[in-house]
């Protein structure tokens, strides 16, 4: 049994495939990881091969934030041309002898690996880790970038609708253009059939319930967590021990144009509650503004054991962070930046584990209110309520289907 994953993104989008890795190879399978090259380390240390895909996400995305991109800049369909070549000539190889393929990230690139399953006919699954990003009449599309939902249409079958022609005018050429090329036809809807006639759903149905009756076959096998048991640092563990639990403060694998602003709101806004604070530096470069010892910075750490020791999590709202806070029963302060994350930050609210953060820029105002209602003790309970009923098995539920539906 062999299995290629593939994904092109930030760390929250090889994060559950690096789980599902795992739990495949426990089943038996040999698995292979297409992914970009930031994340060969983590790769490695799980014994997993990585084929690289195009270059650095980190580099790529900091670049766009701070406006020191490393190239001239291109359109959005020419870059997506681009992902969509390099993704198929890194797949393409990869995948012989392979028994299923499993895509999820941008578009153009798990587009180039549904080809790749085409021209060499291998089956193909495409995974979402949040519902809105599949079509449903119960919820609609995310806004792209300078598209936004019109304000009159409120039926959201109609907004999928406009939301597969948006798809279809920014990665449509893309994806047909090099289909030819290869001896495929042309597909009219690039976005239905990238996401196929029945995708998975990685994600906790207590935080991201996928709703019915809905026209698109969806499977959801809960979240795809890997165990992480790693101790944390004997530095951080004497921080951790010589005062009330912290606030931690971080966002992830995503890159801020104003670090050190963010970095004095928060500490600022955390300290005004009485609390301790906890900066996890991340791709943001998130630093500290004093030399108090009240206030302690920590790199990659294992965040589901160091979840369960803070008073609250401030974050960007990523599907993982969100969930692993959740699991820890951490109440959450969510500063959606983009993508999914108004979606989680709304999910948060809803479920009153935390506050959903009035945009992405963050100030010692906004923040102060916005922790006010986490660390009320109210929070606190429903957190705990909450935590008791996310699962931890969806990345063996979803190794399990693989293998019994397109390899046995």
């Amino acid at each position: 049994m062999r299995v290629l994953l593939s994904t092109y993104g930030s760390r929250g989008d090889v994060e559950p495939m690096a789980g599902l890795a795992v739990r495949l190879r426990a089943l038996g399978a040999e698995v292979v990881m297409c992914a970009p090259p930031d994340f060969a380390e983590l790769l490695d240390g799980l014994g997993v091969p990585l084929v690289p895909v195009g270059r650095s996400v980190r580099a790529m995305t900091k670049g766009a934030v701070t406006g020191t991109a490393p190239m001239p800049p291109k359109t959005l369909p020419e870059r997506a041309a681009e992902l969509v070549a390099l993704t198929y000539d890194a797949v393409l190889p990869a995948a012989e002898g392979c028994d299923v393929l499993v895509a999820t990230g941008l578009l153009p690139s798990a587009g180039a690996v549904r080809s790749v399953a085409e021209k060499l006919g291998i089956p193909y699954a495409f995974v979402s880790y949040f519902p809105s990003y599949l079509p449903s009449p119960h919820h609609p599309p995310l806004a792209w970038p300078g598209r936004p939902l019109p304000p009159d249409v409120t039926d959201n079958r109609a907004l999928w609708e406009l939301n597969a022609q948006t798809l279809n005018e920014l990665f449509g050429g893309a994806v047909n253009t090099h289909r030819a090329s290869i001896g495929l036809p042309r597909v009219d809807n690039v976005r239905d059939h990238v996401l196929s006639d029945r995708p998975l759903l990685a994600a906790d149905a207590t935080l991201s319930p996928w709703l019915k009756p809905a026209d698109l076959d969806v499977v959801q096998t809960g979240a795809w967590i890997r165990p992480d048991e790693r101790p944390l640092p004997e530095d951080l563990e004497v921080f951790l021990d010589a005062g009330a639990p912290p606030v931690h403060v971080g966002f992830g694998s995503i890159p801020l144009r104003d670090a050190q602003d963010v970095s004095r709101a928060a500490i600022e806004a955390v300290r005004a509650q009485g609390r301790r604070v906890l900066v996890g530096r991340g791709w943001a470069d998130l630093t500290l503004i004093d030399d108090q010892d009240d206030c302690f910075a920590v790199g990659e750490v294992n965040q589901q054991v160091l979840f369960g020791r803070v008073a609250a999590v401030v974050h960007h709202g990523g599907a993982g962070t969100t969930t692993t806070a959740a699991r820890a029963g951490a109440p959450q302060v969510v500063v959606p930046q983009l993508a999914d994350q108004p979606y989680w930050a709304g999910r948060v609210a809803e479920l009153g584990i935390g506050a959903a953060h009035d945009g992405p820029t963050p100030t010692f105002e906004s923040l102060s209110a916005a922790l006010k209602t986490a660390l009320a003790p109210e929070t606190g309970a429903r957190a705990a309520a909450v935590a008791a009923k996310v699962r931890t098995d969806g990345a063996t539920v979803a190794a399990k289907l693989l293998i019994d539906e397109y390899i046995r």
